[in-house]
């Protein structure tokens, strides 16, 4: 039994339902039977896998979705082994390099040069002379790892082509994106949403109230699988859904409300302590650091007055790349915490609220 997001995630480009001109592009390009290196970028649960796959099996037909897992070890120049897993097809496999962190440029230079150097198999005259490699998360690859994949892609251009994914196509260095055709998947509206929630309650058999579409698309944050998710956990909770229902949020994200309201209501060093050991909680449980940080800040400005706002994203944006630099994301994030309550202090100081 599967979850509405995976059971009615479209498989075709001509049943994708939001953004159906870029689908039409991409179903024309298809048909040429050849296809550049396409980046493919825009927010969370907008739908650029989906685009993705949805294009494979246009290029490849059904055999595309024939997929298996695998797992390799490759071993780095310090010795030390590394566990990466691989989704792939007869027609294309699918990578995730970072997953191996500061070692992402071994999985580069090794595993993506072994697949570009091996042909893809020709099963029912559905191959197009070339393998397709899928790069998850490509914004957030090392610029040593970039560098040797843009070398890569240059050396083996008519044996392979690359799709990649990411959020921030700004992360992504020049020389990469400048050899890929940019896809750019916006996320989609409310109504979009809405629509789509009322398409996958209507499969289901369930009755959905207009009003509680409206509120699970305005806390989905535009995010249409965070959209479905929410719709199927308000349907497990009440199977009658009403239009007042409540719509459940993440334990994550009360669990950084929680954190914001622990940090504005004192800022000492023993605050400070309680708050990593959170903030370790909420990475241990694979929350991405920078959501962590990007979702504490918008509930600590909440909270501040408009001068203030102003000063605080400015500090959340330089840890963020110091974080995007570094390799301890603890360290950035309690460094950002650090700096935020000494503000916060001075301020209160300062007006005598304190």
């Amino acid at each position: 039994m599967s979850l509405w997001v995976d059971k009615y995630r479209p498989t075709a480009l001509s049943k994708i339902d939001f953004h159906t001109d870029q689908a039409a592009r991409l179903k024309a390009l298809a048909t040429t039977g050849d296809v550049p290196h396409l980046m493919f970028y825009g927010p969370s649960g907008a739908g650029k896998k989906t685009r993705i796959m949805c294009l494979l099996r246009e290029l490849f037909g059904p055999g595309a979705e024939k997929m298996k897992v695998e797992h390799k070890v490759l071993t780095t120049p310090s010795k030390k082994k590394i566990d990466i897993s691989i989704i792939s097809s007869n027609f294309h496999f699918e990578v995730n390099p970072s997953d191996a962190g500061i070692h992402d440029y071994t999985v580069v230079r090794e595993l993506l040069k072994e697949a570009a150097q091996t042909k893809s198999i020709d099963v029912g005259g559905h191959s197009k002379g070339f393998k397709v490699v899928v790069i998850n998360e490509a914004d957030k690859l090392t610029k040593s790892a970039q560098h040797a994949l843009r070398r890569i892609m240059e050396k083996y251009t008519t044996s392979c082509r690359y799709f990649l994914c990411c959020n921030n196509s700004s992360k992504v260095i020049g020389a990469i994106r400048s050899r890929c055709l940019g896809i750019r998947v916006a996320a989609p509206s409310a109504d979009e949403i809405v629509k789509v929630l009322n398409h996958v309650a209507k499969k289901e058999g369930v009755r959905l109230p207009e009003e509680l579409a409206a509120n699970i698309a305005a806390k989905s944050n535009r995010n249409l699988r965070r959209a479905v998710l929410m719709l199927e956990a308000c349907n497990v909770h009440q199977r009658n859904m009403k239009p007042d229902q409540p719509v459940q949020l993440c334990d994550w994200e009360y669990y950084i409300h929680e954190t914001a309201d622990k940090i504005l209501k004192e800022q000492s060093p023993a605050r400070l302590l309680e708050v990593r050991g959170r903030l370790y909680e909420l990475i241990v449980h694979c929350i991405p650091p920078e959501v962590v940080l990007k979702a504490l800040t918008i509930e600590l400005i909440a909270n501040l007055e408009t001068n203030l706002k102003v000063e605080v994203s400015g500090i959340a944006a330089h840890y963020e790349h110091r974080m995007q630099l570094g390799q301890k994301p603890i360290f950035h994030l309690e460094a950002f915490v650090a700096k935020f309550m000494s503000v916060y202090k001075k301020f209160l100081q300062d007006y005598g609220l304190e």
